[in-house]
């Protein structure tokens, strides 16, 4: 299935409402691209709003524990022995080295509770809604809900008032040098990073290493994805559940008529795979909530 490269490749990828489907964080339509790939050495990088708590056995079981990973919309970087300058950087006790690329998580919620006060708005972050309301948000169980509070570099809020207001927000924000990245569910707060920056330091990490420049192909369905989608040499926007725009500046661009991991996998046959694999995969026209 997958095309011949004279090139070393890494595949970078949203995981909620990409790789996993949006309701029932199932993979096993991409399953058997994602054997494939493991097959054939390319490394595939988890590029998510989960925590790090969250990833550590999520990786496991999509059998991608030897590869990196980036969480918190790209405050945090996980790198597995293979990642790291073996003389300077010393794995902690999960086994991976860990480069923040964020500001703190506490400087981040003290701000948020401040511009909050200041605009006299109301909504609630998710370390402050009740555990079973997160479980009913997300569709996660009581444990993966612990864990996705676990936050080190952002935090994710429910926003409940109007668009100018938010705007408000976002500028009070942008003062204090954090920024905001909207994702299937929540608006994130964050320090000044985000996927697409965090995806270019992996891409020269790799180079540092090896010696040579990955071809490079990125998928995922929300706002939050776009830095990525543009930091890469292909990408594919799959069709979301969401109806929010996606829009990146990316001249060698899919669109997914298929959501979830089944558009992952169509992404992955038109960009990569032998013709066969993408016969009858063409690129749709965009909706008219994503033009």
């Amino acid at each position: 299935m997958l095309r011949p490269c004279t090139r070393p490749r890494l595949v970078f990828t949203d995981l909620d409402g990409s790789l996993l489907d949006h309701d029932s964080y199932d993979w096993a339509p991409a399953a058997a691209w994602l054997t494939t790939l493991k097959a054939a050495g390319v490394a595939v990088v988890p590029v998510t709003s989960k925590t790090r708590s969250e990833l550590l056995p999520l990786r496991l079981e999509l059998g991608l524990g030897d590869t990196p990973f980036i969480a918190e919309n790209g405050a945090v970087i996980a790198l597995p022995p293979s990642w790291c300058h073996a003389k300077r950087e010393s794995p902690g006790p999960d086994g991976l080295v860990i480069k923040t690329l964020g500001v703190d998580i506490g400087l981040i919620r003290r701000r948020i509770g401040i511009w909050r006060e200041r605009l006299s708005t109301s909504f609630l972050t998710m370390s402050e809604m009740a555990l079973e309301d997160v479980v009913a948000f997300t569709g996660l169980d009581d444990q993966q809900a612990r864990l996705a509070r676990l936050r080190e570099g952002s935090e994710p809020l429910v926003w409940e008032a109007d668009e100018a207001l938010l705007e408000r927000f976002r500028d009070g924000l942008a003062g204090d040098g954090l920024r905001m990245t909207q994702g299937g569910r929540f608006w994130h707060v964050l320090g000044d990073v985000d996927k697409g920056r965090a995806v270019t330091w992996l891409v020269g990490r790799f180079e540092a290493l090896r010696g040579t420049a990955p071809a490079t192909l990125a998928l995922g369905d929300g706002p939050n994805d776009i830095g990525m989608l543009e930091a890469v040499d292909q990408a594919v926007v799959i069709r979301g559940e969401h109806r929010l725009t996606v829009q990146p500046r990316q001249a060698a661009l899919y669109r997914s008529q298929a959501s979830g991991p089944r558009g992952w996998a169509e992404g992955l046959a038109h960009c990569w795979g032998e013709p066969a694999a993408r016969e009858g995969r063409e690129p749709r026209e965009p909706r008219e909530s994503e033009a």
